[in-house]
């Protein structure tokens, strides 16, 4: 096991650093996922989606229990997996989240993509980061608009 590896600070991403636990085997890296309590692989995405759960939690202090990661939905007939969603206490989906590598530019594909997910959650707001940018967007779902936010909203 490794902490701090070089290979992962190659990627400097603008969020806060954590306290990441990595391993390898069989060639591969792999990274510690805290709320799935599982080594998954270490890819751009996930280095980028593991900073921002961290953000969530330790920063911004959106509570763990409240946070699914992977979470399969159905969309047109169509399976699709969310990155983050982050329920309310009443265990609505209240933001969705879409991560990509931080060197996939964020266009609006990206924007549309994570639209979809939240046509079907109906979460208030969207998030999408690559790790080095990141849009925050307010829904309001009766008027139909999307407001693009200066900052992550306050949990609660």
């Amino acid at each position: 096991m490794f902490k701090n590896s070089l290979f992962a600070e190659m990627i400097a991403l603008n969020l806060p650093t954590f306290e990441y636990i990595l391993k390898k085997e069989s060639g591969k890296m792999f990274i510690l996922d805290i709320l799935r309590k599982k080594y998954l692989v270490l890819t751009p995405e996930e280095w980028v989606r593991q900073h921002f759960i961290h953000f969530l939690i330790k920063v911004h202090h959106y509570p763990r229990s409240l946070i699914k990661v992977e979470g399969g939905l159905t969309f047109n007939r169509l399976q699709k997996r969310s990155d983050i969603v982050i329920f309310n206490r009443e265990g609505q989906p209240w933001m969705v989240v879409e991560c990509k590598a931080p060197d996939v530019k964020l266009r609006q594909d990206t924007i549309e993509q994570a639209a979809v997910y939240n046509h079907t959650l109906k979460a208030r707001y969207i998030v999408i980061t690559n790790g080095m940018t990141h849009y925050y967007c307010e829904v309001n779902w009766e008027e139909g608009t999307t407001l693009l936010l200066t900052e992550l909203p306050v949990f609660g």
